[in-house]
């Protein structure tokens, strides 16, 4: 028989969300400081990633995203 789990909490699914949000952010070139200023922050992760993809530098990027 599978087991059933118990749902998860806000703050598990919030956690979940952020941790995804900083490995797209790491993998779009912002240093580990930064990316997790921004995966914790309401920023819009497109602009965010297609701010570096353009060009632009991650210090830059977040300067003007927050």
């Amino acid at each position: 028989m599978a087991e059933v789990s118990a749902p998860e909490s806000p703050s598990d699914e919030k956690a979940k969300v952020e941790g995804w949000r900083l490995h797209v952010l790491v993998e779009a070139g912002y240093p580990t400081e930064l990316a997790q200023d921004l995966a914790a922050s309401e920023v819009d992760l497109h602009e965010a990633v297609g701010l570096v993809e353009d060009g632009c530098s991650p210090d830059v990027a977040t300067r003007i995203l927050l």
